[in-house]
């Protein structure tokens, strides 16, 4: 059994910094993907950010340039820095893992952390 745990979440202002981790706990094999999600009020949620197995990166436009997704321990943390953050990053992120991370449909989700940007 996996279980994601976020932690990271919080508010920050506008052109600020947050870190966001993933702790996972169970069997995450080499060649899973790990990914973050986001889901703001009354939108889908959409990938944010992923890593699969071999190392690729793959990032939503939104987003290029400013977060960073990282890994270590095996997978076992999983890391979104987020640098030059706006308000419309305003949202819940998901950690993911597993299945078709980069398609929408991880095999595992966690339960979600909050961030907030203020203007």
């Amino acid at each position: 059994q996996v279980q994601l745990v976020e932690s990271g979440g919080g508010l920050v202002q506008a052109g600020g910094s947050l870190r966001l981790s993933c702790a996972a706990s169970g069997s995450i094999a080499s060649s899973d993907g790990m990914g973050w999600y986001r889901q703001a009020p009354g939108k889908q949620r959409e990938l944010v950010a992923a890593v699969a197995g071999a190392g690729f990166t793959s990032y939503a436009d939104s987003v290029k340039g400013r977060f960073t997704i990282s890994t270590e321990n095996a997978k076992k943390m999983v890391y979104l820095q987020m640098n030059s953050l706006k308000p419309e990053d305003t949202a819940v992120y998901f950690c993911a893992a597993g299945g078709a991370v980069f398609f929408g449909s991880p095999r595992h989700w966690g339960q979600g952390t909050q961030v907030t940007v203020s203007s």
